[in-house]
């Protein structure tokens, strides 16, 4: 995948989270704890892994802990994107 906007990934993850708590995406609240939203270890890991797919790098192991909701996520990832693809 070539670079993505914070809004690309945040969306993205909003309906990721949405489906896995079967909730609307409109119930997902940007700025909420990752820690907050109800899923588990295994969920998020789950998560990470589709991501990475998605996304066409591996997130650092410690994203989650240093940018810990969608929002911080979100602008992290698309930093490190336009940094994978000024690499590429």
């Amino acid at each position: 995948m070539g670079k993505v906007t914070a809004g690309e990934v945040q969306q993205w993850l909003i309906e990721k989270i949405a489906e896995r708590l079967g909730e609307q995406p409109s119930a997902i609240p940007p700025g909420q704890y990752f820690d907050e939203l109800d899923m588990d270890s295994t969920e998020a890991l789950i998560i990470a892994g589709e991501m990475e797919s998605w996304l066409g790098f591996e997130l650092g192991t410690t994203a989650l802990w240093y940018h810990p909701t969608i929002e911080a996520l979100s602008a992290h990832i698309a930093e490190e994107s336009a940094r994978h693809g000024a690499t590429a």
